[in-house]
């Protein structure tokens, strides 16, 4: 009789301070098992190529072209990455990491200045201008390549870090991402400023960008990814080696030499080529999230 009154009891109430929590139905439970099995099968997905890839950095080209393969560490780990180093990787990493830096501080700044025109200022044109910035990102890279490099020629900046960061400097995505975040901004804000007697460059730098940093960290995250894989455009704007990109940089480490192609050493260069952008992302994590939040929460 108690057992049945106390199930009574938590059919009634379904509380958890009770101490009687319902047991989840078997459909919801095969639901979380799913969902967990896919988030398992797609981290391991990725995980797997760099797993992989740290094991192939430590293997000699004798154990790397072993057959069935050697799945085990081997000992050249050392030896693997001094001849990565040695190959010229080094000076492009160091190039790569000025050229990504100087296209996030660009992007940031231009991106802050123009999302901030469109929020807070009336001009002729506005909605017309701001269409028109979205439709640039219909044209990529690969369809402006020619006349950036015509551009780049007759403005005599070819073999230059300038034209590795100048014309990546605009950002639509950066525009649209900053006046949607100035425009969830509440209005007493502008007019609590304006009161105080605050210009418009002092209101956003002492005041918008203080409660920006999340949007800035999630921006310059993804921009500095994206400016460091750039192959493409340094394989084309670039002709020497030492000013040249570590994308154009693992082309070379991937190039064989006296017909047999060291494995180990082209591991050591992709693991040398992804730790910088990893080691930001995970600095800027917490800003990325919040930043591309859908919340009011920024």
């Amino acid at each position: 009789m108690v057992r049945k009154a106390k199930a009574r009891f938590c059919r009634r109430t379904e509380t958890r301070h009770t101490g009687c929590r319902p047991r989840p139905p078997m459909t919801r439970r095969l639901k979380v098992l799913a969902i967990h099995l896919a988030l398992i099968m797609s981290i391991l997905s990725i995980a797997i190529p760099v797993i992989y890839a740290i094991i192939g950095s430590t293997q000699t080209t004798a154990e790397a072209y072993r057959y069935p393969p050697k799945l085990t560490p081997g000992n050249a780990l050392f030896d693997n990455f001094r001849k990565a180093w040695n190959l010229g990787l080094g000076r492009m990493l160091g190039n790569t990491f000025l050229v990504a830096t100087g296209v996030v501080i660009g992007k940031v700044f231009l991106s802050v200045l123009a999302g901030f025109a469109f929020v807070y200022f009336r001009f002729p044109g506005k909605d017309l201008i701001f269409f028109l910035v979205l439709v640039t990102l219909m044209f990529p890279l690969e369809v402006r390549i020619v006349s950036l490099f015509d551009l780049m020629q007759r403005l005599q900046l070819g073999n230059t870090y300038y034209a590795l960061m100048l014309p990546f400097m605009a950002s639509a995505t950066g525009t649209f991402l900053f006046r949607q975040h100035f425009r969830s901004i509440p209005r007493e804000l502008v007019d609590a400023a304006r009161v105080d007697g605050a210009g418009p460059l002092r209101f956003l730098f002492q005041i918008l960008l203080p409660i920006s940093w999340n949007t800035v960290g999630a921006l310059a995250a993804v921009m500095f990814v994206y400016a460091w894989n750039q192959y493409l455009w340094p394989l084309l704007v670039i002709t020497t080696k030492d000013k040249q990109m570590i994308q154009v940089g693992l082309k070379m480490a991937l190039q064989a030499e006296a017909g047999e192609l060291d494995w180990g050493m082209a591991m050591a260069a992709t693991l040398m080529s992804i730790l910088p952008p990893l080691f930001v992302f995970f600095l800027l994590q917490e800003q990325f999230m919040r930043g591309f939040s859908l919340g009011t929460e920024k």
